[in-house]
């Protein structure tokens, strides 16, 4: 059955060509140049679909959308709109259009959202339990918990995702501090078929190495000082299922060797005991230390790293995705409104030019607790600049040269002197997250 689609674009051109390749795949097409004339086709014809302009003459794609839940008339509407305006388009998602696309209109991804529309596939999903990237809407994404964003980097990220996701291949992720490594790692397990089994997060910087065996294979009652009931450890926790292990790079020498032994045996033995469990789990690890460095300094064993490295995936960070800036505040401060119990529709200009002209060397989660705060403070509709800080103002901090260790060592000592020994703010100033400094105060073991 012949599907009827609206377009409603002020820009006649763009419409008439918008019209005929629609036409040649075998739509019935309608056209309008104004919220009032859309208004009066919807009125006169059956619309399966709308394609709105989100800036028309008279009023805009919002106005539309409004009008038809007043009229609850059941129209999936899909915006389209400018970079420029994507804030306005995440609006229109949380009013209740179906999808936004950007401009210059990509055919091949117009054409998928449209059929997406026209048939919806329920989407199931909980908070810990991502949608599967076949539904590929952002209203999707909103419902599921996460973004997965529009800009280049992000789509190659999450197409590498999806490639490597239903293999048994072992997976590192290289990123800076807050990019969301642990996310992708939750994704990867909910898009293989491992997915009903158990999800397993270890953070080995936060590990001291004398419980890491324990924490890695268990222990007996007894076995050391402190041991005072049985303990699983996380193979055995994670068994059948997938065991993420975050900065990987930290982990002692000897407990590497324990480590690999683990996974080419694929058995592990409880700290004492004298039985050995044999384990099924995949691997993903994390780290945002450079392993081959580490391993030329025979700090990290190269047996290890191409046991945990069949598959390499680079997390890209915040400052690489300027196309997901506002996508990304929009959907933090959605997040925000929910937990603090506020109702902030948005950010002002002013407010959406900073954060988009920020480097943001804490990434994602320096931008969630940024925009959770201003949130909490916003009084208003829109977020200002007044909520959002002096700190999205200030230019960007030299990053810390990573040419050799006199030059990088001195310009630790030279930022933690001029911050009288402030970590935070010498990392600060160094463009680097705190937990990076930490490691390299350890590595370059400078005691404080």
């Amino acid at each position: 059955m012949t599907k009827s689609v609206l377009i409603v674009e002020d820009d006649i051109t763009f419409g008439m060509m918008l019209k005929t390749w629609l036409t040649k795949k075998g739509f019935l097409v309608f056209s309008a140049s104004s919220v009032a004339n859309a208004q009066k086709v919807i009125a006169a014809e059956k619309v399966d679909l709308i394609l709105s302009d989100l800036r028309l003459p008279d009023r805009d794609g919002i106005d539309l959308l409004k009008w038809l839940t007043a009229k609850e008339t059941p129209i999936p509407l899909i915006i389209m709109t400018g970079y420029a305006d994507i804030q306005s388009a995440v609006q229109a998602i949380k009013l209740g259009a179906k999808d936004y696309v950007a401009k210059p209109v990509n055919p091949d991804e117009l054409l998928k959202k449209m059929n997406e529309a026209l048939e919806p596939v329920e989407v199931k999903t909980t908070p810990n339990q991502p949608a599967s990237s076949s539904t590929g809407t952002a209203k999707a994404e909103l419902a599921a918990g996460y973004l997965k964003g529009e800009s280049d980097a992000a789509k190659q990220l999450y197409r590498y995702v999806e490639l490597v996701a239903p293999t048994n291949m072992s997976v590192l992720l290289i990123g800076a501090s807050g990019t969301g490594k642990e996310h992708i790692a939750h994704l990867i397990h909910q898009l293989s078929h491992r997915n009903d089994a158990p999800f397993m997060a270890i953070d080995c910087g936060a590990m001291p190495k004398e419980l890491a065996a324990s924490e890695f294979f268990g222990h007996k009652k007894g076995a050391f000082t402190g041991a005072l009931t049985d303990k699983t450890g996380a193979f055995v926790s994670a068994n059948g299922g997938t065991l993420f292990l975050d900065e990987i790079g930290n982990l002692s020498y000897e407990v590497q060797v324990q480590l690999l032994r683990a996974l080419q045996e694929r058995r592990v033995r409880p700290v004492g005991s004298n039985e050995e469990i044999p384990v099924d789990i995949r691997l993903v690890a994390a780290t945002n230390e450079n392993l081959e460095e580490a391993i030329e300094k025979g700090n990290f064993r190269e047996d290890l790293f191409h046991r945990i490295n069949e598959f390499m995936l680079p997390i890209p960070e915040l400052k690489e995705r300027k196309e997901d800036i506002l996508l990304f505040a929009n959907f933090f401060l959605d997040q925000a409104n929910r937990e603090l119990g506020k109702h902030v529709t948005g950010f002002d200009m002013k407010a959406s030019a900073a954060l988009q002209g920020y480097h943001w060397p804490g990434n994602l989660r320096q931008m969630k607790n940024i925009i959770k705060r201003a949130t909490l403070l916003a009084e208003q509709e829109y977020i200002s600049l007044t909520e959002l800080g002096t700190e999205l103002l200030a230019p960007a901090a030299p990053t810390l040269a990573l040419k050799n260790e006199d030059t990088e060592k001195q310009q630790i000592l030279e930022a933690l002197r001029q911050t009288a020994n402030n970590k935070s703010k010498a990392a600060q100033l160094l463009g680097i997250d705190r937990k990076t400094l930490y490691n390299k105060l350890k590595l370059y073991e400078i005691g404080l």
